[in-house]
């Protein structure tokens, strides 16, 4: 199922509405440095990995 884009506009035009002009802005940051701390916590679990392997190979 995808997203086009008369669903996207309803989605945008309805959190306007909600949310009002001055908060989407906080909103959007607040959502971009949530995905920005997930991605570096599921890249330390990826080296975390990639270092056990190495070592459990090394014995």
């Amino acid at each position: 199922m995808t997203i086009g884009p008369g669903s996207l506009i309803l989605i945008l035009i309805m959190a306007l509405l909600i949310f009002g002009p001055k908060k989407l802005p906080q909103l959007g940051r607040a959502a971009g440095d949530t995905l920005r701390e997930f991605k570096n916590a599921t890249e330390g679990l990826a080296d975390e990995n990639n270092e056990n392997k190495k070592d459990q190979e090394g014995k």
